[in-house]
């Protein structure tokens, strides 16, 4: 498998699922303006989209979309316990947060990344935000992820989102529980690595 990614997208979500699941794969760094990919292809040949995450599977076809990138990696090695099952009520429950997660948190961060958006504009967006945030703290007081105990892909998910707080103007120190998230994921090893591989891919 391939992951065409940029650094700091949300792309960083599966590339953390995939070195959370063990599996093998390639990694190429896609440049979002130019639409080209580190080797020089036209990257619009490989997703019309023309945006990350695109995973290019063994049999040379091609998955977009995070939420489903991620839950075909899970599903890919069932031993991680990346996902609960399909067809169970547990699993329908991390698509619900998986949705949550990219309807109401990733798009809403967008507005922020926009230079054309004056700023009585973001302060809105940064509000709409923090209610979403407030929410979000209810659910993890519960437990260490979103879904209790256990890891999934929907924590890798809502790290890669609150990463860039960061860039934004959003300081989730606001939120001690959801700080804490955020520090314990970016502790797991796997996290580390991803991290670490992007940050080298920016050079």
């Amino acid at each position: 498998m391939k992951l065409y990614f940029a650094p700091g997208a949300c792309s960083l979500s599966p590339h953390i699922v995939l070195r959370e699941a063990g599996l093998d794969f390639e990694l190429e760094k896609v440049d979002l303006k130019s639409k080209k990919t580190e080797s020089g292809q036209d990257f619009t040949t490989i997703n019309p989209k023309g945006y990350v995450p695109t995973l290019q599977l063994d049999d040379g076809s091609v998955l977009t979309e995070g939420p489903a990138i991620v839950q075909y990696i899970a599903d890919k090695a069932p031993q991680s316990k990346l996902a609960p099952a399909n067809g169970t009520m547990e699993r329908y429950r991390l698509q619900e947060l998986l949705n949550f997660i990219s309807t109401e948190l990733h798009k809403g961060f967008s507005p922020l990344f926009n230079p054309a958006y004056p700023e009585e504009v973001k302060k809105l967006v940064r509000e709409n935000l923090g209610k979403r945030f407030d929410g979000l703290r209810t659910t993890l007081e519960k437990g260490p992820y979103l879904t209790g105990e256990q890891f999934t892909v929907a924590d890798a998910y809502l790290f890669t989102v609150l990463n860039w707080g960061q860039w934004t103007g959003i300081d989730i120190n606001q939120w001690p529980v959801l700080k804490a998230f955020y520090t314990r994921v970016s502790e797991r090893p796997h996290v580390q690595a991803a991290l670490q591989a992007e940050r080298m891919a920016k050079k």
